[in-house]
């Protein structure tokens, strides 16, 4: 594939090994990161009403782990927060975005096929279908009524976040043989970790 959308920019085997401190803020970030099994990543968010100081520091955290855990996108579900609430940051220098409440108001016909991962799925990259062009209407962390129209990585990156919102992960949307290769890939994660 030509791009690959996990919630970490390059797949596993093509990141250039990370320097000691940044594994280290990374596997510390990864460990209040929800993966596959846990209920809470196939539950429906509830909706936020009240948009408080509580509501953006809870923002300010999932903005620390999403960056430490290099990731570019995360929702609230996936640090086991039942808020309709995420974070996606496209790069480095990129302005934090903050999303409460999003719902998609329109999606494009045009449909791409690429390589996505999460961060709740170690290890696992499977082909998802999605539309290229989207129109969110959210929230800001302020109660601020916003709409954002986007296309490409950014749209992807909005859908898979908003999907976890709906507590449908990547292998909900794909194929059954990716689906199988993924359960099989995570089943000899899990033990490859229980026997170290």
């Amino acid at each position: 594939m030509a791009e690959t959308t996990e919630e970490v920019a390059p797949t596993e085997e093509a990141r250039p090994a990370l320097d000691p401190e940044t594994a280290a803020r990374r596997a510390a970030a990864l460990a209040y990161v929800r993966k596959f099994g846990d209920p809470v990543l196939k539950s429906r968010a509830l909706p936020v009403e009240r948009f408080d100081d509580a509501l953006r520091e809870e923002i300010g955290r999932m903005a620390a782990i999403m960056r430490d855990g290099l990731g570019i996108g995360l929702a609230a579900t996936q640090l086991g927060v039942m808020h309709r609430v995420l974070v996606y940051r496209l790069g480095e220098d990129a302005p934090l975005a903050p999303l409460v409440n999003p719902q998609v108001e329109w999606a494009g016909g045009e449909e791409e096929i690429l390589e996505e991962g999460c961060l709740s799925l170690p290890g696992v990259h499977v082909d998802v279908e999605r539309p290229i062009h989207v129109r969110v209407r959210a929230q800001d962390e302020h109660g601020d009524e916003i709409s954002i129209e986007a296309s490409g990585l950014e749209a992807r990156v909005i859908q898979h976040e908003i999907d976890h919102l709906d507590g449908v992960l990547i292998l909900d949307r794909t194929t059954r043989e990716q689906r199988k290769l993924a359960m099989r890939a995570l089943r000899e994660a899990a033990e490859a970790a229980r026997a170290a």
